[in-house]
């Protein structure tokens, strides 16, 4: 089948279009004329709409806001003006070119990145974080309606029962409730391995490895847009392995996800300015791995009845609480630059258990009240610079 992108030279546009389908042809029979422009419904043989909608949705959870922008863009410029104003809310140029000009601004960003300050790109790689989780939200929005004209399409082909493993069922019910099912969990997944990276962005200290890591989220959706083009199953192979290794990640991924939010949140809202520790549990982030729990685990830490440190938490965020205790010993609040931290009291060992959110900033002395800890104890930075400050005063001293 001929594609567009055969006749269009511009690398940059074929990797904003190649991924998400080719030509609307005319409808299929028994389907409505509008039914092409809001879905690109197009006469493929059976099985190929739906590998090259296996292959969209891996590319949009990858860069969400690139993915539906270059969607939107795409379907508007494939249909007949009279149909456009059929078209769903993606493909309406409200939406797709301020879309497609924020990224834009942010591949200019990355392209800069090396030469800019660090502390001139941190607050727009913030910017970039929450922008990335608005645009995989608005993105599952273009997902149900990709998926249920992969089934019109079958439905009106009369393959659709076959070709989903349906015999007997309904492919408009069961078979559209299964791809819808399979198309949310398939975009859950990668668009949480994708945003991990942006999360590992902002943590970065150093503006190469920034490129490297958009880079590396750039060349993987250039191979799932690669493949599509040289053959929709391939590609519905290639992005169905993808999706697979993202699911296999996810939990890591996750966890990544929430502590960057939270962190990212409490630092730009300066929610310590206006935050008290109050109550028996306090948030935090486990450090390192404890009891079975993975590191930046989320939940919070309490005194129980007998004295000992607990940390509660909810698997998967949702799911019922669960609680371990923290290795018995001597703790104190570590008083960091950014965020404080639970640590035990002893030299012996001098890493970190857990981490509180920056809304701890200012009151390490109230959280250290509140969780019957020992002391308040300057850590990193912090007790670098109160070193060099005792250093210069003993130094200037008058001698007598």
């Amino acid at each position: 089948m001929t594609k567009p992108l055969v006749r269009i030279s511009l690398p940059i546009w074929l990797l904003l279009t190649a991924a998400f389908g080719g030509p609307v042809a005319s409808p299929a029979p028994g389907l409505p004329a509008t039914i092409p422009a809001a879905a690109s419904i197009r006469a493929t043989p059976p099985g190929v709409a739906a590998a090259e909608a296996v292959s969209q949705i891996t590319g949009i959870a990858i860069s969400p806001l690139l993915g539906v922008g270059a969607v939107g863009a795409w379907r508007y410029f494939h249909v007949a003006p009279a149909a456009r104003s059929s078209l769903p809310w993606f493909a309406r140029p409200w939406f797709w070119m301020p879309a497609l000009a924020l990224v834009a601004l942010c591949f200019a960003k990355d392209l800069f990145g090396p030469v800019i300050p660090k502390v001139l790109k941190k607050p727009i790689d913030v910017v970039e974080l929450f922008e990335n989780k608005l645009s995989g939200l608005l993105a599952t929005g273009a997902i149900i309606p990709l998926l249920a004209a992969v089934v019109q399409t079958l439905d009106a082909q009369g393959t659709a029962p076959a070709a989903l493993g349906l015999a007997a069922i309904s492919p408009s019910a069961a078979g559209g409730g299964l791809l819808a099912v399979f198309g949310v969990i398939a975009y859950g997944v990668v668009w949480l391995v994708a945003h991990a990276t942006q999360v590992l962005i902002l943590l970065s200290p150093f503006n190469t490895l920034d490129l490297a890591l958009k880079g590396f989220r750039t060349a993987i959706l250039g191979s799932v847009v690669a493949s599509s083009f040289v053959n929709p199953f391939i590609g519905a192979v290639w992005a169905g392995l993808i999706i697979l290794t993202a699911a296999f990640f996810s939990g890591w991924a996750l966890r990544l996800l929430v502590f960057g939010h939270v962190f990212a949140w409490d630092s730009v809202s300066l929610r310590h300015t206006r935050f008290a520790p109050v109550g028996k549990a306090h948030p935090a982030f486990l450090a390192r791995k404890c009891s079975g729990l993975a590191r930046r685990t989320f939940g919070r830490i309490f005194r129980d009845d007998a004295g000992g440190l607990m940390f509660v938490y909810r698997p998967w965020l949702v799911l019922p609480e669960r609680s371990v205790p923290l290795p018995v010993g001597r703790y104190v609040v570590g008083q960091g630059l950014l965020y404080p931290s639970l640590r035990f009291a002893g030299m012996l060992d001098k890493g970190d258990w857990a981490w509180f959110p920056p809304r701890f900033r200012g009151h390490e002395a109230e959280l250290s009240r509140a969780l019957r800890l020992e002391a308040v104890r300057p850590v990193g930075l912090r007790a670098a610079w109160g070193w060099l400050k005792d250093t210069l005063r003993s130094s200037v001293a008058p001698a007598g």
